[in-house]
């Protein structure tokens, strides 16, 4: 499952970055051969920054490369340090979850209100329930690590330590 997971979100991460990048070259292209911009250019580029972003929020996480703030560990006892990397994941597990419900909450509203963007007057429905969805994911992604066995041997070894 962690493998689709991780092919899924990567692959949309990558079509939606692609799309920010053919958008800007044609865009700037566009500008200075015809010295007009591409109509709704910046809405589109925001759209699909929030598919980059939230779809790349699970791979972070399932692959513990938040950036970590780990310069209290080494004053900490063993016994603290065993339960922390668990009750952490579980605050985050939590957090994203309850960003999820809100999300999806924001997405049913927009759907009554019949929410577009300003200029290409597209639904901003789906973005923000992919958006509660990628949360929730994120979430199981978090609860997935609280389970994990945690090894105190190597502890940079679960991200980008500062």
């Amino acid at each position: 499952m962690k493998k689709y997971l991780e092919w899924f979100c990567g692959i949309l991460a990558a079509v939606a970055l692609f799309g920010i990048m053919a958008l800007t070259f044609f865009d700037v292209l566009s500008r200075k051969l015809l010295s007009q911009s591409i109509t709704g250019s910046l809405e589109l580029t925001e759209l699909l920054m929030v598919v980059v972003i939230f779809t790349a929020l699970p791979l972070v996480t399932l692959r513990s490369e938040h950036v970590v703030f780990d310069s209290l560990d080494s004053y900490l006892p063993a016994a603290l340090t065993r339960l922390q990397r668990p009750l952490v994941q579980l605050l985050c597990a939590a957090a994203m979850l309850g960003l999820a419900v809100l999300m999806w909450q924001l997405g049913s509203q927009f759907v009554v209100n019949g929410e577009t963007t300003a200029q290409l007057k597209i639904s901003k429905a789906p973005f923000i329930y992919l958006m509660a969805v990628l949360c929730a994911v994120c979430a199981a992604a978090h609860l997935m690590l609280a389970a994990q066995p945690v090894n105190t041997a190597e502890p940079e070894a679960e991200g980008g330590a500062l």
